[in-house]
């Protein structure tokens, strides 16, 4: 039983695939991506560093957004892969330092037909996945696939990570037509390809052919047919207010016959109607049939993507100060949740210098506000200093200022 679990172990680790990884750690990127010169747009600069608070100065480098209002496309290709039959693993690091308001944080996968240097908002995509945040109504993953031609999103709204600290997004993608999404290796959904996007027709549609009978009676309750409105029960809604009285002044030639305001009648029951009682005929809500939609086709291979050839940063930020970085694309689940577990320490290292930052900060901000409060007291008392020595009659300097005329 030994033998066989080394055995397996050996052949998944044979089987197992790298096709993309970059961790930034030198200016070697510059080589390999490929910045896009789309007509008409301004693109924002990266650029290359771990930011102002990190847990270790290089190996936290990544490429950073750095300018306000930019729209930023960089992209990669690497050697064309197929995930068929096999699982497809997408991974990224994703670090809002600047608590960003408005812009995304996502890649895009792209197949070899992806024109680098023309990258842009409309470029075709195999898949989008990654945060976006925008104002408080909007925080959410994107998990988009394109199928056919057309980009469908999730059914499902998934939470990504609002602070200003690294985390981990990992998508997977499952040859039997499921999918698992991943923030800091902890599942946050999962399901089926076909039931959590709208590639396919629905299986089912209601029976063109069936109508609800006419005889059919889905009220539940009735009018009671023996029921009969009181002799006293009409009275009107409004009456002459009885406590009211003609003012002393009020001339009826000039101002009209006078009459009392209106009040509301205190026996007034409004309009009758029967008492319901149970329909005898009720026969239930009528549901209407369904039929096997003749347009549904199953589709095994939801899941394929066959040919994955580059990935891209291709967003829009209102504030810059995003930290892209641990890019990985692999059918090596294992070896995915192995490069994310790097990240508790990571934002523990950048919340303690983070801390520090502030710390240090704040008591820069009470020294000088020390240092600004003693200079005044300084300069009062040497304005009190000199209205005492002052000779009698002499104007002092103070108040020499506050007279122009003097």
């Amino acid at each position: 039983m030994r033998t066989f679990a080394v055995l397996l172990a050996a052949l998944l680790a044979v089987n197992a695939e790298v096709y993309f990884q970059e961790g930034f750690k030198d200016d070697s990127w510059q080589k390999t991506w490929v910045q896009s010169e789309h007509k008409g747009v301004e693109y924002g600069k990266f650029v290359h560093t771990a930011g102002k608070f990190f847990n270790d100065a290089d190996a936290d480098k990544g490429l950073q957004t750095s300018q306000d209002a930019r729209f930023y496309a960089l992209s990669n290709k690497f050697t064309p892969f197929s995930n068929k039959d096999d699982t497809l693993v997408i991974q990224f690091s994703v670090k809002h330092e600047q608590n960003i308001d408005c812009g995304g944080g996502y890649l895009k996968v792209f197949d070899c037909s992806v024109d680098q240097k023309d990258l842009h908002g409309e470029t075709p995509y195999l898949v989008m996945f990654g945060p976006d945040i925008c104002g408080p109504g909007t925080k959410k993953v994107h998990v988009i696939f394109s199928y056919k031609g057309k980009n469908h999103l999730i059914n499902k709204d998934i939470r990504c990570k609002d602070d200003v600290f690294t985390h981990f997004y990992t998508l997977v993608v499952r040859a039997d037509n499921t999918y698992e999404v991943l923030i800091d290796n902890e599942k946050v959904e999962s399901g089926s390809l076909e039931d959590d996007w709208d590639f396919l027709p629905p299986k089912k549609i209601k029976d063109p052919e069936a109508k609800k009978p006419e005889d059919w009676d889905d009220r539940a309750t009735i009018p009671d047919p023996d029921d009969t409105k009181p002799e006293d029960w009409d009275k009107p809604e409004h009456i002459p207010d009885p406590d009211a009285t003609k003012p002393d002044d009020w001339d009826d030639e000039m101002d009209g016959e006078w009459e009392p305001p209106m009040i509301d009648n205190p026996e007034y029951k409004g309009e009758w109607k029967p008492k319901q009682i149970d329909n005898p005929a009720y026969k239930g809500v009528w549901v209407h049939p369904e039929i096997d939609n003749p347009e549904y086709v199953e589709d095994k291979s939801l899941y394929l993507r066959e040919e994955v050839c580059a990935v891209g940063i291709d967003v829009w930020q209102v504030k810059s100060g995003t930290i892209f970085d641990n890019f990985l694309i692999t059918n090596d689940l294992e070896e995915a949740k192995k490069a994310a577990a790097t990240v508790k320490d990571t934002q523990e290292g950048e919340k303690k210098v983070k801390d520090a930052q502030e710390a240090e900060e704040r008591k820069k901000a009470e020294e000088e506000a020390a240092a600004e409060e003693a200079a005044k007291d300084d300069e009062d008392e040497d304005d009190e200093d000199e209205a005492d020595n002052a000779l009698p009659g002499e104007a002092t300097e103070v108040e020499v200022e506050g007279h122009d005329e003097l």
